[in-house]
């Protein structure tokens, strides 16, 4: 199984490129945001590698980052998200914006991606809150309330997130925002943390 390859870019299209490593070119398939990434054709080049071995083909799927290659595979885990969707959502969202729709419960976010409906970006949502961990840990532990200031009818930073929304502001960016803003203080009340948030978003006013 080939898990990296590092040689020159030969050439690329719409969704590959190849990889010349000592003279044997590696045709790999790339979503947009990895092949943007890419050098210009005849410069050294590094991706990370999933291996599809099927009957009839063997398939290399390359991605900028490990990062983006783990989470290429826990997105193709879903059922209904083959390979294609699977490029196609990290095409549409980097790594950690899918880690922060995910933990915000987004199903919108995935609907940017190609191929993917309201059925299956909620399924999306539901079955990977708990596999993709690491942004969803740190949501988790920022969504607990402040010893001694429990917050009423959940937590501090999903009341806050909820008045950013109710302000027009899209669940995915309030999250993050509020998410940032808590990092910097965590014991701050709901109301400075709101403060805080509008800052982040460059509205400090909340008009």
């Amino acid at each position: 199984m080939i898990a990296k390859l590092r040689g020159r870019l030969d050439s690329m299209g719409e969704d590959w490129a190849v990889i010349d490593v000592g003279g044997v070119g590696y045709l790999v398939f790339c979503g947009a945001r990895t092949l943007a990434a890419l050098p210009a054709v005849g410069e050294a080049v590094e991706l990370a590698i999933e291996t599809h071995v099927r009957e009839d083909h063997i398939h290399l799927y390359g991605f900028s980052t490990n990062a983006d290659r783990e989470t290429f595979r826990v997105l193709t885990t879903v059922q209904g998200v083959g390979a294609k969707v699977g490029q196609a959502i990290l095409s549409a969202l980097s790594t950690e914006q899918i880690s922060q729709a995910i933990a915000a419960g987004d199903q919108h976010a995935f609907k940017r991606a190609s191929g993917v409906g309201p059925k299956l970006a909620q399924r999306l949502v539901v079955e990977l809150k708990d596999k993709l961990m690491p942004f969803a840990m740190t949501a988790a532990a920022l969504t607990a309330p402040a010893a001694g200031k429990p917050a009423k009818g959940g937590s501090i930073v999903e009341d806050a997130v909820s008045a950013l929304v109710n302000l027009g502001y899209g669940r995915m960016e309030a999250f993050g925002a509020v998410s940032r803003a808590a990092q910097a203080d965590g014991g701050a009340p709901l109301g400075a943390l709101i403060k805080t948030s509008l800052r982040e978003l460059g509205n400090p006013d909340g008009r």
